[in-house]
């Protein structure tokens, strides 16, 4: 029995809009981390159009979502995966808007978190890219990503303690503030990767 174009499992439609999601994640973390390294303008503006392209593919994923009644994966899975990978790279961009707003120029700390979640970022988009027909694969991925986001945030602590380390001017003091909401976003950005992570973990025990 043929079911109805808009019952049938869209399978590679879904994976393939999740992995464009993860792909421009990892692609969006890469510019920030360039542009962290050497205050590359095109890499900030680069950011910028990977984040809306990314904001695009998801709308249309959740469009998808929302015209299919039989799903491969699990609906609220497809949701929270997409709407976690999307969480990192948002996270990436505020941090890219904040610097400049800020005018903070970019420190060692800063360096090292967004090179983690930029390997975390990558680490995400092959679990993602194996999750259909090497689900232990992604799972080993997943595990590799989550094992970065404890780095994250134990260079996070790091940052964080060292900005209180010595009494501080006024002056100082506002410079902290600064670093410390700064640091917040990129430690934000590495629990949505963890999250994705446990997703992506959900998923390969439902499948196999």
């Amino acid at each position: 029995m043929k079911f109805p174009k808009l019952f049938q499992p869209k399978t590679n439609d879904f994976l393939q809009l999740l992995i464009s999601q993860a792909e421009k994640t990892r692609q969006g973390l890469e510019a920030l981390e360039e542009y962290l390294k050497n205050g590359d303008e095109a890499q900030a503006q680069r950011v910028q159009a990977i984040e809306k392209e990314a904001d695009e593919v998801r709308r249309i994923l959740i469009d998808e979502l929302n015209r299919t009644f039989v799903t491969p994966i699990d609906r609220e899975d497809l949701f929270a995966l997409s709407r976690t990978i999307d969480d990192v790279l948002d996270y990436g961009y505020t941090t890219l808007d904040e610097l400049v707003t800020f005018g903070v120029t970019p420190n060692l700390h800063l360096q090292r978190l967004v090179s983690i979640l930029r390997e975390a970022a990558e680490e995400l988009h092959l679990a993602v890219m194996q999750l259909k027909d090497h689900p232990q694969v992604a799972l080993d991925h997943a595990t590799r990503a989550k094992s970065l986001e404890n780095r994250a945030e134990s260079v996070y602590r790091t940052a964080v303690a060292d900005l209180f380390r010595a009494p501080k001017t006024l002056e100082d003091i506002v410079e902290i503030l600064k670093m410390r909401e700064i640091y917040r976003h990129l430690s934000n950005a590495a629990d949505r990767g963890d999250e994705a992570a446990n997703i992506i973990g959900d998923i390969v025990v439902k499948m196999t």
